[in-house]
């Protein structure tokens, strides 16, 4: 599936995916409906035992669960690498505070040109997926060398320039963090081993009922929604940082240190 598909509302997502299921739904009931003219087809068909389906279902539900709990995880992740990253610039805005004035607005210039960096650079490539390690945040780097020259003048200043290097290190470890599960995706492998087990339920339902037209449609549209909305979940939660249910810099932008310009 491409970019412009998990960039899609959750609605114009569900029309798509839903329309998609129903559509090779009806064409199995379609060709099911074409090969039952034959009695002898039918009796073949009808051959097949029902207990299959049970099988087919609990590894369908099986293989939904397993992709699912990847996803919701990486997600759940995501969002909390953004917290303790925004928790610990938030950290540093505060301990920054102890020292003079024109220290303390050096500290907060970077931490604004930081966050100013994340909010309109790092994360349209997360959303794309083309942020990498490769690019170092410069403005937090610089903060930390700057917190390591200051000099305490009493207790209270050691124990503030203390706390700021340990959030400023936690902050470039959630950073990382959030670059590396911006990365990850559902393989193809994985799409294509839930949609063919989606398939081959839907063709095993279709023979079972192959000599019941009515009983075939309902049964082959209440599992085709069961897909069509199991697909929808996924791939609305597949991009931590794409979409319109993603990870967005809101927590960051809330650290911004107010006694300098926004971007230093």
């Amino acid at each position: 599936m491409g970019d412009w598909f998990f960039n899609l509302s959750v609605p114009w997502m569900a029309l798509i995916i839903f329309l998609a299921t129903y559509l090779i739904a009806g064409s199995v009931d379609l060709v099911m409906t074409r090969l039952t003219v034959n009695e002898q087809r039918v009796k073949g068909f009808k051959a097949i035992s029902p207990g299959m389906l049970p099988p087919l279902g609990i590894l369908f539900a099986l293989l939904v669960g397993f992709i699912a709990v990847e996803v919701w995880g990486n997600f759940d992740k995501a969002k909390a690498a953004v917290t303790t990253e925004a928790s610990a610039l938030r950290a540093v805005v505060l301990f920054a505070g102890a020292f003079p004035d024109e220290q303390r607005t050096r500290i907060y210039a970077l931490v604004n040109h930081q966050i100013d960096e994340s909010v309109n650079k790092e994360w349209p490539e997360m959303a794309q997926q083309r942020a990498t390690l490769a690019a170092l945040p410069t403005a937090l780097i610089e903060a930390l060398h700057e917190t390591l020259a200051l000099k305490p003048a009493d207790d209270s200043q050691r124990a503030a320039q203390s706390e700021m290097v340990r959030e400023i290190h936690t902050a470039l470890d959630a950073r990382r963090q959030r670059i590396v599960i911006s990365e990850s995706a559902l393989g193809t492998v994985k799409w294509v081993g839930i949609l063919l087990q989606g398939l081959c339920t839907l063709v095993a339902i279709a023979m079972v009922h192959s000599d019941n037209r009515l009983a075939r449609a309902i049964s082959l549209t209440l599992f085709a929604t069961g897909i069509a909305l199991s697909v929808l979940l996924i791939a609305a939660y597949g991009r931590p940082f794409s979409g319109e249910i993603s990870v967005g810099p809101e927590l960051l932008k809330q650290v911004i240190a107010s006694e300098v310009p926004f971007g230093g």
